[in-house]
């Protein structure tokens, strides 16, 4: 498999969309209003939990479409690492920001 430079940006990014879906949809699939970049201000305040629904799906989209665009497979250790390395950079900066809201 032929891969450029940008498939493994798209790996990486697959990673942090993602993971980024996770906290906003299981908030709005329970009711609980939420930071979105909409809310006021922008990812402090809080958005209604329909609003994360659709911010959380909007994410899986563009993860999808970047998982396939980065070819993501196991035949191919670097597009696996990148991913998981997205998944971990993503959480690492989402508990940090919501630290802030939260304490």
């Amino acid at each position: 498999m032929n891969m450029k430079w940008y498939h493994y940006i798209a790996c990486f990014s697959a990673g942090m969309f993602l993971t980024n879906a996770v906290p906003h949809f299981v908030q709005g699939v329970t009711s609980v209003p939420f930071p979105t970049p909409f809310s006021n201000p922008p990812g402090k305040g809080l958005s209604s939990p329909t609003i994360n629904v659709l911010w959380a799906t909007l994410n899986l989209i563009i993860g999808y479409l970047l998982f396939r665009a980065g070819r993501i497979t196991n035949s191919n250790r670097w597009t696996v690492i990148l991913f998981f390395v997205g998944v971990l950079v993503m959480g690492v900066m989402l508990s940090w920001s919501f630290t802030e809201i939260h304490h």
